[in-house]
């Protein structure tokens, strides 16, 4: 396999050291707050379409192969591969960084990234673990990525869709990027290993998730495609933060695959997300963000580039987080979803079936004007609540959630709560209710967290048979019943209805591998 030259390489420089490359080389310019903003080009997002995973005799018949996991010849990536390489070894100079992936030293994976661009540099060390000194005299690199933007692939030659490209090569542990610098395709195909390797050879689960801890110590995870508040919610003055995007659930703990956070940033104020308009300063990265007039102050509101405007920052940042990065066994999990349908109970208590089941479907609804042709509620299923960087099945990891649920946690009463949170609408459909208070929301979340939910009277939701409490300290009563919101019930039957269809529907695609437990756990038609 052909390497790079290590005359050209420039490895694991300081923070200061790429930021000022940047600017140098005109690829981005500080903001008031000392952060960096650059454009990353033609994408702004990540392009699961030209995600690939290379065939072959480790991942044919492992792999959930398909739409999203796209597969890949050898040839093809081998080619593509010298390509990357060649171009690499011409140019002036190559951005190395050493950083590793999960804080449970166990389970680390030592990864070498290759960049074109100084920034993508700091990216990596914003994003990953970053090891000590003394680690990176003798470290040695389980896997490596290539991440080189002016590289593209020739369709007629490589087998790819068009030009960008990324492709995961499980035998030669590497990853190569190309055509695209949105950042999010590097951390999103370490993920992608992670969620690939852990579950069948530590039977860890691995999750697209948040997770915090409270002061005695207790952890909850918060699922949620976005929109739902996964970031909002996870955030709390009074818990401390593993972290807000990917995390693995192992035997003994819950521990962070990252080493920083990747937050959206429409929009962004300091009374709306404290900590992360705090967090943009030296050494944050700023994507596709731009300036208001004559000033070098950030626009949060400015959508000329892109609505998926973000910023990269390592966790410390952050002052309310867990420093190691772990926590013990989760004793509350909750699954967000912005219902704009307004039919599911803003709280409600999973078993542990219908939790796996619910993971699967892994529900949120967008709403109309969020993207062209949506002019009503449409509902948005992502399998795991992630289902773009799952490489098996989801049921694989559905039946992984179910065992641990079941087998609970050491701590307090032992039992795992599962809870589904519907952060959208009450009282009739987009357009006709009102979305639930933020602050109702934060009320039921915390009386799930301090078991103020344990002996109240539960009522089970006639076709999607979740139990939804009575009561709830600082919250109305009269909405938790969906149901009761709305001035014509009848209508509410027939939405309520008409959704659960879409979700019977949807889970077609996974009822052949999942269990009839699992399946029965379902909504139920009148």
């Amino acid at each position: 396999m052909k390497t790079l030259n290590q005359s050209n390489q420039l490895i694991n420089l300081q923070r200061a050291a790429v930021i000022e490359d940047t600017i140098s080389l005109g690829q981005g310019q500080l903001t008031s707050t000392g952060a960096l903003m650059i454009k990353t080009g033609k994408f702004t997002g990540r392009a699961p379409k030209d995600r690939y995973i290379v065939k072959d005799s480790i991942t044919e018949n492992t792999i959930d192969w398909g739409s999203v996991n796209i597969p890949i010849d050898q040839e093809s990536y081998s080619k593509l591969y010298k390509k990357v390489i060649d171009y690499a070894n011409s140019t002036e100079r190559v951005y190395a960084r050493d950083a590793y992936a999960c804080a449970n030293p166990k389970y680390r994976l030592n990864v070498r990234v290759f960049t074109e661009f100084p920034w993508q540099s700091l990216f990596v060390y914003n994003m990953f673990l970053r090891p000590t000194k003394n680690e990176q005299e003798n470290f040695t690199p389980d896997w490596r990525v290539y991440c080189f933007p002016t590289v593209v692939a020739d369709p007629a030659i490589h087998n790819t869709r068009q030009e960008n490209f990324a492709i995961i090569n499980f035998t030669e542990k590497a990853i190569i990027i190309g055509g695209t610098a949105y950042t999010g395709e590097i951390k999103k195909g370490i993920f992608s290993v992670l969620n690939y390797l852990l579950p069948q050879e530590w039977n860890v689960l691995s999750m697209h998730c948040s997770a915090n801890v409270g002061q005695k110590g207790d952890t909850a995870l918060f699922f949620g495609l976005s929109g739902t508040g996964k970031t909002t919610l996870s955030n709390d003055p009074d818990r401390r933060l593993i972290g807000d995007d990917e995390h693995g659930w192992s035997n003994s703990s819950v521990f962070n695959f990252e080493g920083g956070c990747y937050a959206k940033t429409i929009d962004l104020s300091p009374s709306k997300e404290p900590q992360i308009y705090s967090a943009i300063k030296f050494g944050a990265l700023l994507e596709n963000t731009a300036f208001l007039p004559d000033t070098c102050t950030v626009d949060y509101a400015d959508v000329s580039i892109t609505e998926n405007t973000r910023v990269s920052y390592p966790i410390y940042h952050i002052d309310n987080i867990i420093y190691n990065s772990r926590g013990d066994l989760p004793q509350n999990i909750f699954f967000l979803t912005c219902d704009s349908f307004g039919v599911l109970p803003p709280i409600s208590k999973l078993t542990p079936e219908q939790a796996m089941y619910h993971f699967i479907s892994g529900y949120t609804a967008k709403i109309a004007g969020t993207e062209e042709g949506i002019t009503e509620p449409q509902p948005n299923f992502s399998a795991c609540f992630g289902s773009p960087f799952l490489p098996l099945h989801a049921t694989a990891y559905a039946e992984l959630l179910g065992e641990k649920i079941k087998k609970g946690t050491q701590k307090g009463d032992g039992k795992i709560n599962v809870w589904m949170i519907n952060t959208g609408w009450s009282g009739g459909s987009y357009g006709e209710g009102e979305r639930t208070e933020l602050a109702f929301t934060r009320a039921m979340i915390k009386a799930a967290l301090t078991h103020e939910l344990d002996n109240v009277e539960y009522r089970t939701h006639p076709i999607f048979g979740l139990v939804m409490p009575t009561t709830c300290p600082d919250v109305p009563n009269a909405i938790l019943n969906p149901r009761d919101t709305w001035r014509n019930e009848e209508e509410y039957d027939k939405v309520a209805t008409d959704l659960a269809k879409r979700f019977i529907k949807n889970f077609e695609q996974y009822a052949d591998k999942a269990s009839p437990a699992i399946i029965a756990a379902g909504p139920k038609l009148p």
